[in-house]
This record gives structure tokens, sequence and C-alpha cells, in this order.
């Protein structure tokens, strides 16, 4: 890839793909190595984009299997980390009801944890998230519904607890 064309990628879509990262693996520190990673392919890629939309769905796809490869690896599975729940210190939030519908996103799933993070905040339409998880539309129409309908329980619990 042309360097040009790497830096833009990498300006353009290091966000996405790092917050995709911390969906999946849940600690900052493996999601800068997913990122790390990912954009190591890119650089080492030699095929060609037919547009910006490839390439990003392409980062996408990578950064899942690299975030799904570190979380599946021998060491992760036998070393406990010191902060098991730890936040995200980067990101912040407006309101504590971003962050309260941050906070139960974040414990559902894996499975669903991304189907919601590729839907809601970085706006791909099922058939496309579909395209990059390599999985049937009616499986990730499921997930979705699932996700919502937990959700909807974790945040009714959550406003139930605060009266």
């Amino acid at each position: 890839m042309e360097s040009e064309k790497y830096i833009e990628a990498v300006e353009r879509y290091a966000g996405s793909v790092y917050r995709i990262a911390v969906s999946y693996c849940k600690n900052q520190c493996d999601a800068e190595d997913v990122v790390q990673n990912t954009f190591l392919k890119l650089l080492q890629y030699n095929g060609k984009f037919n547009d910006e939309e490839h390439v990003r769905k392409w980062l996408f796809r990578v950064a899942i299997n690299e975030a799904k490869n570190m979380c599946t690896s021998f060491w992760k599975k036998r070393v406990i980390p010191l902060e098991e729940s730890a936040k995200v210190s980067e990101i912040q939030f407006e309101t504590s009801d971003q962050e309260n519908l941050y906070d139960a996103v974040m414990s559902l799933g894996e499975k669903y944890r991304i189907v919601v993070h590729l839907y809601y905040y970085e706006g791909y339409s099922i058939k496309e998230i579909s395209e990059i998880m390599k999985i049937k539309e009616t499986t990730i129409q499921t997930r979705l519904m699932r996700a919502r309908a937990e959700l909807k329980n974790k945040l009714k619990e959550d406003l139930a607890d605060e009266k």
C-alpha cells in the first residue's frame, strides 16, 4: 500500500478500529495491540481495494479476527489481569446515561457486543455486518434482537436500583 494512502487510512480509521477492539477485548492494552497488528497487516497487504468502504470493512474484519486471536490465546486463558473490571479511561461520556448504556453494552456477551457496536456506533447495516463477520444476516438480526432485550432488562434493573 502506498504510504500516503496508508497514513490516511490510519488517521481516518484508527479510532473506529480501536473502539471495536475495546468492545471485543474489554481491555485497553489488548485493544492497542489489536489496532497495531491490524494496521501492520494493512501495511503488509499487497491486494487492491475497490474503494474506501472496502478498506474500512477490511480493517474491521481484520480487527475482529485479531481481537478473537488475542482473547483466545493460550496466554490470555492462563493469566488473570490485575484490574479485571477497570474501565477504559480514554472514553469520555457527556452524561451518566451514556456511561450506563456503555457499561450495559460492555456487559453483553462478545457475540452480541460486537454486533451492537457495528450496528449502532459504526452505522453498518445488517447486510454489511454479515459480510464483515461472515455470518448469515438472520444470525445478525437474532443477535441484535437478543442484545436489545438484554440491554433493556439491564437498564430497567439499573433504573430500579437507583430508585
